[in-house]
């Protein structure tokens, strides 16, 4: 998605109405160090069952497995970051992509691991 205009307005307007492919580009975290270093670039697109450390926020320094990917808010939710509700239940907390770090990658799919090498 690329977007001529300078104005915010039309910019996030593109935003919000991307579709799942491009917005699948939006979903991307920074990769940890060591991950850099091997793969030789400084973000991924997070997908589920990447453990990731959550680099801001409330619960810095948790991390966990991508539980599920929300490709329409743009967020994700992650094993161990949970809000307490009044009724003592715990639900997920939603979570930005780029308040993550991406410290392993789930690389089952084969396209994902040639998209790594790609470039």
């Amino acid at each position: 998605m690329r977007t001529r205009s300078k104005q915010p307005r039309k910019q996030r307007k593109a935003r919000f109405n991307a579709p799942l492919h491009v917005r699948h580009k939006f979903m991307s975290a920074p990769l940890s160090p060591a991950l850099r270093e091997k793969y030789n670039r400084r973000s991924f697109p997070v997908r589920k069952g990447d453990t990731v450390l959550v680099m801001r926020g409330d619960d810095k320094g948790t991390e966990g497995k991508v539980r599920s990917v929300d490709l329409k808010s743009g967020r994700i939710t992650v094993e161990g970051v949970v809000i307490a509700r009044s009724d003592l239940s715990e639900v997920p907390r939603p979570v930005h992509p780029s308040n993550v770090q991406i410290t392993k990658l789930d690389l089952k799919d084969e396209w994902r691991a040639n998209a790594l090498t790609r470039e």
